[in-house]
């Protein structure tokens, strides 16, 4: 793993080695030097002087070198859903999905070469108009996370560079081969030195420094809700744009008139893709009462039928790392605590040698806490899920918005009235009716409360990379 400044793939400069071990069995996957602040103040200074040049460019001429990497990416796919499933641990059919994302991205983005437009408004008197102009930021900082390390990538490389700004990327130092990988398609692409750098570290060392650099205008992250707090102090400084998804804690919201199979399956989606690790993950379930017994009930029989273990065979894999399944284990045993009822799940599962000593954790369901316990109230980002019953859609609303997060939500229902209502009254970015996610590239990624702020994909997300410049003229010979 090296960095990529300046046009030129160099070794970090950080006294300090990142080691990175396989989710799937434990064991040593390689390890590199990080970037240093050293590191980071060149890759931001390259960034900076080749901005004039780039951003002069049309937006057309821009578009080719996004166009020609994704036909690069495209070609060598099964590199990167390899570095995917050892890095991430994903199921060989989730990593083959996320790269399906990443060119699903890219070409989306790309195609907005000739359709971003500004506007011309009429002024106070005849002669007077006033023109506005759609202008990049500047360098943008690019932060992406571990739990889907290429599609995030895509998701803020894309619209940034068309849109004229140039880019330092910062990738989670848990999976930085996927942005490594990504980073080189756009060199054989061509792209002029120094619009897009790569600098991998820990965010202990660089992190606060590259939020807070004097030369950066727009900062995009994908992560937890502390960590996006954080750059908001530190971005304050320069004032910088910001752009951040943060924690989620979506609720799956079952009515008693559901269509319950494809609920169930939609469920087991929600809440094990990715291993539960997903910002728009299931992570609270609340049953009409009619239904509550009877459908908890399919749901741990389904729970407990799908196969953990090594991701090339099994239906759910590893967790990101040790920590996340301490995390898992803690989330437990403190429900049990509070009176939670295990009803299956709860610990590591016994697996055979070749995943003995990955970061597995069994499909988890508690019942018998209420609205307030730590599981309903904090982000898990993993395989375990509380369930509670409700007997009216008042209530069904009050416990959906009891939340900090605001991120995705599920409801199923046949029942048309309760569907328009819920579209006004639960708040969070995003709700799925009757239907699975994740989110598609024309849809507007954003969230209410502790989830962020601005978003991403549609053309809002693109906006999101360009200022509007106002023009006043007065034309008249007065």
């Amino acid at each position: 793993m090296k960095m990529y400044i300046g046009g030129k793939w160099i070794d970090g400069t950080s006294p300090s080695k990142i080691e990175k071990l396989s989710p799937i069995n434990g064991k040593r996957l390689y390890s590199f030097k990080g970037a240093s602040k050293d590191d980071v103040d060149k890759a931001i200074r390259g960034a900076y002087e080749a901005f004039p040049k780039w951003s002069s460019m049309t937006e057309v001429e821009r578009s080719k070198y996004i166009y020609k990497a994704l036909d690069l990416i495209a070609k060598s796919r099964k590199e990167l859903e390899r570095i995917i499933y050892n890095e991430n641990g994903k199921l060989t059919k989730e990593a083959k999905e996320e790269v399906d994302g990443v060119i699903d991205q890219m070409q989306y983005y790309a195609e907005f070469a000739r359709k971003l437009n500004g506007s011309i408004i009429e002024g106070t008197t005849r002669t007077r108009k006033i023109f506005q102009y759609l202008q990049p930021y500047g360098v943008v900082v690019a932060i992406t996370p571990w739990n889907f390390p290429a599609a995030m990538v895509a998701r803020k490389l894309a619209p940034a560079l068309l849109t004229g700004n140039t880019v330092v990327l910062k990738p989670s130092s848990d999976t930085p081969g996927s942005a490594e990988f990504i980073v080189k398609k756009f060199e054989e692409a061509g792209l002029p030195k120094g619009v897009l750098s790569l600098v991998a570290g820990k965010g202990s060392e660089i992190g606060d420094y590259i939020v807070s650099h004097k030369d950066v205008a727009l900062i995009t992250m994908t992560g937890s809700t502390a960590t996006g707090q954080r750059i908001m102090e530190k971005a304050s400084s320069n004032m910088a744009k910001l752009i951040l998804e943060l924690g989620g804690k979506a609720p799956f919201m079952v009515w008693k008139d559901a269509d319950i199979e494809k609920a169930l399956k939609t469920l087991m989606w929600a809440k094990y893709w990715n291993t539960g690790q997903s910002c728009i993950a299931a992570e609270r379930l609340y049953v009409h009462e009619e239904i509550y017994d009877s459908f908890v009930k399919k749901f741990v029989s389904m729970s407990k039928a799908l196969k953990v273990g090594v991701p090339s065979g099994s239906g759910m894999g590893p967790l990101i790392n040790s920590s996340a399944l301490e995390s898992m284990e803690k989330i437990v045993d403190e429900s049990v605590g509070n009176g939670g009822i295990v009803a299956c799940g709860g610990s590591k599962p016994k697996l055979a040698d070749s995943g003995a000593k990955g970061y597995y954790f069994k499909p988890t369901v508690i019942e018998g806490l209420d609205q307030k316990s730590g599981l309903f109230q904090e982000e898990v980002f993993g395989p375990v899920i509380g369930a509670i019953k409700v007997s009216g859609k008042e209530e069904l609303f009050k416990y959906a918005n009891d939340s900090k997060y605001g991120l995705a939500s599920y409801l199923f229902t046949k029942d048309f009235a309760l569907a328009q209502e819920a579209s006004e009254r639960v708040r969070f970015g995003e709700l799925y009716i009757n239907m699975p996610g994740p989110e598609a590239s024309q849809g507007y990624h954003t969230g209410f409360r502790m989830t962020g702020q601005a978003g991403e994909g549609s053309t809002y997300g693109i906006l999101e990379y360009l200022k509007r410049k106002n023009i006043y003229t007065d034309y008249s010979e007065e």
